[in-house]
């Protein structure tokens, strides 16, 4: 009796790979090789948040041109969880990130890591133009494509080459907008927007306290 069964249709040799899962996002301490480059550059005695406090987050991410890349942020270690939420977000909406790299392979400086459109949080340093503790020197502050989305009060833009993208054209990759899924997603993990303050605007700037 000849069998009713369909054979399996052969397998389509042509059919493309699934691409790969994205790498886990990743919270570690800071190991000692990390510290010892960070010490006298972005921290240093004195700092108001210890070490031993700080977290490293290793996050995938999108890059300008559509590729995947692995990033990596210091920021305190309690706000850790609410980073990588904000992250996942933005990588499921497909937000690109020019470049995440700690804010010590820069020297620390915040004008070389505005003009190379480098994500940054953790850099103990004082406010622009002030004496007072900036966010970022505790761990809770997180400047998002610098270049692309500057710090603007009155004439005054930061870094200089930010000028060219006043006009907030939501169409720039990269660019951070209020009704964007960038705002979105920091609201989410209770971070605020320095593009909503008042006598300035810093497009690229998230923080805790909203300072």
């Amino acid at each position: 009796m000849l069998s009713t069964a369909l054979a399996a249709p052969p397998a389509d040799s042509t059919a493309p790979a699934a691409p790969p899962p994205p790498p886990a996002a990743v919270v570690a301490a800071l190991p000692d090789d990390l510290r010892a480059r960070m010490v006298g550059v972005t921290w240093r005695e004195g700092c108001p948040v210890a070490l031993d406090d700080l977290s490293l987050v290793t996050l995938p991410h999108y890059d300008l041109d559509g590729a995947v890349q692995t990033g990596r942020l210091i920021v305190a270690t309690g706000h850790a969880a609410g980073v990588v939420q904000v992250f996942d977000a933005l990588f499921q909406a497909r937000f690109p990130v020019a470049s995440m790299r700690p804010a010590h392979e820069f020297g620390g400086d915040d004008d070389r890591i505005m003009a190379a459109n480098n994500t940054s949080a953790f850099n103990c340093r004082p406010v622009a133009g002030g004496t007072r503790y900036s966010d970022h020197s505790y761990g809770h502050a997180l400047d998002l494509n610098p270049l692309i989305n500057p710090y603007v009060r009155g004439d005054r833009v930061e870094p200089p080459g930010g000028r060219a993208y006043l006009s907030r054209d939501p169409s720039v990759a990269g660019l951070i907008v209020a009704e964007g899924a960038v705002v979105s997603a920091f609201a989410a993990a209770g971070w605020k927007w320095g593009g909503f303050w008042k006598s300035a605007k810093d497009y690229q700037h998230f923080s805790v306290t909203g300072r």
